[in-house]
């Protein structure tokens, strides 16, 4: 029973004296963006502190009622809150669904929830031979939430108690108010290590949380960086430096996905461990403009926002466009959170149009449309919505049979191209490359069970396959058990 129908049905009780006429639910929705003018403060974190404390006064932007709601309580409510009749939603049920949160948790029906699982580790993990040894034969790809994230946490508690470990970098989005990762960071700066930790303040509904975990890590010795004037850090990027046999070797993680152990357990990711020398450099290029001053110098492998990430999309996309023209086969998957930023819209458009065979693979906001006639006809957009949150982002270029496959912190949007620090990644092992295609993007091609394709209109319909069912995710739970059994 909701504690507002309890409210409802004892409503006369609260007044006394008085005469209820009615009683309906509301619920506003306010504006969270942090007021807070970077090139007007000298201390970010300082500013973020005074500002969080007025986040819950932000001005209404949305005002859900009962449907049961009369009229002249609707006016009311709308002058209060300042806003206009489009901005009012009326709601048959309760009109906060998130309160059924915690429901599935206070009934034992286990035929009603998803069976539990075990993430599994890489069978190279498996084996006795130690995490950075493992590393060291070579790269290791872990898909979340199939694998397990231990492998990450364990990485850096080794950095943080190995005497051989000199330095750790590390960038912060999402970490959660409870995080290993972030104590062993402290336990290596306090360990004497040189710890730097670029934390992204200004990360949405996470500030609270890294503003306390930055200033612990600063008490601790870490060197803490607020992240790039003007940009959001949100590339995901990990490097621990070791001395080895009288030289230093960099290991490195590059993921699609937050720092966060909890998420770890609901989104899908890949990780990437590597300890190749020219990604390293690379990982460690970047580093030095994130923490220093100027611009990162010619990557080897890696592409950045905001330099060279979208002009090489652009210039794929191209490519494949080239191609099509030629006679060849040309082919383009994508699999992201969202597709808005207009040059690669048209850029997909136009390469469409020559003939190239584009699959997306969306989650939430897409802003192409799909099989226009004379405009996407060879294009097709579908969202997957099932057990998991699909956070992966994958890009995959047919390249005249060369296969070129990229993991992403970034979507396609003009924020990630334009207004962040992102990083792509490309999967150079050719036995991990078929892994991403398989596992990051065919599978999901044959999932008629939670498939959400969109249509010329931009309105979606539920794929119903023919014959067997096939969910992606489901899949992808079997298999990795399999494996480990």
């Amino acid at each position: 029973m909701f504690l507002s129908s309890i409210l409802h049905a004892h409503a006369q009780e609260l007044f006394s004296g008085m005469t209820v006429k009615g009683c309906y639910q509301f619920r506003v929705t306010r504006n969270s963006e942090l007021n807070v003018e970077e090139d007007e403060v000298k201390n970010l974190r300082t500013a973020l502190q005074g500002e969080l404390r007025h986040r819950q006064y932000g001005e209404a932007v949305r005002l859900e009622i009962a449907d049961t709601c009369p009229p002249h309580m609707e006016e009311f409510l709308l002058n209060q809150f300042n806003l206009e009749r489009r901005d009012i939603f009326r709601v048959d049920g309760p009109v906060n669904l998130v309160r059924l949160m915690s429901v599935p948790d206070l009934v034992d029906r286990p035929d009603l929830k998803f069976a539990s699982f075990t993430p599994t580790l890489p069978e190279v993990l498996r084996k006795k031979s130690g995490l950075l040894a493992a590393i060291r034969k070579g790269d290791i790809l872990l898909h979340h939430p199939y694998q397990s994230f231990q492998p990450v946490i364990d990485l850096l508690h080794i950095a943080a108690t190995d005497p051989q470990v000199v330095a750790i970098k590390m960038t912060v989005y999402r970490t959660g108010t409870e995080s290993a990762l972030m104590e062993s960071l402290i336990m290596a700066a306090r360990a004497g290590k040189q710890v730097t930790v670029v934390v992204e303040l200004m990360a949405r509904f996470d500030e609270e949380a890294n503003i306390s975990w930055a200033s612990r890590l600063e008490d601790a010795g870490a060197h803490v960086v607020y992240g790039v004037y003007g940009y959001k850090v949100h590339a995901k990027m990990l490097m621990v430096v070791r001395r080895e046999e009288g030289a230093l070797r960099r290991y490195v993680h590059l993921g699609t996905g937050n720092y966060h152990p909890r998420t770890a357990r609901l989104y899908t990711d890949f990780g990437l461990l590597t300890c190749n020398e020219e990604i390293a450099s690379d990982v460690n290029d970047i580093f030095v403009q994130i923490t220093g001053l100027g611009r990162a110098n010619q990557l080897s492998h890696l592409l950045q926002s905001p330099f060279s990430l979208h002009p090489t999309m652009m210039a794929l996309i191209e490519r494949e466009a080239d191609h099509a023209r030629a006679g060849k086969p040309a082919r383009i998957i994508a699999k992201m959170n969202s597709l808005l930023e207009p040059q690669v819209i048209q850029a997909l458009y136009s390469a469409s149009q020559a003939g190239v065979q584009i699959q997306l693979i969306v989650r939430g906001v897409c802003a192409l449309r799909p099989g226009v006639p004379g405009v996407s006809d060879n294009i097709s957009v579908r969202s997957i919505v099932g057990r998991f949150l699909e956070h992966t982002r994958v890009f995959y270029f047919l390249n005249e049979g060369a296969e070129d496959v990229f993991i992403a912190s970034a979507d396609w949007m003009g924020r990630n191209f334009f207004r962040r620090i992102e990083t792509c990644t490309p999967i150079l092992d050719a036995r991990l490359k078929k892994r991403v295609i398989r596992e990051g993007l065919r599978l999901y091609l044959t999932d008629n069970t939670n498939t959400w394709e969109m249509l010329a209109d931009g309105s979606y319909r539920r794929k119903t396959g023919r014959g067997r069912s096939r969910a992606a995710q489901a899949e992808l739970l079997v298999e990795y058990s399999e494996e480990q059994k």
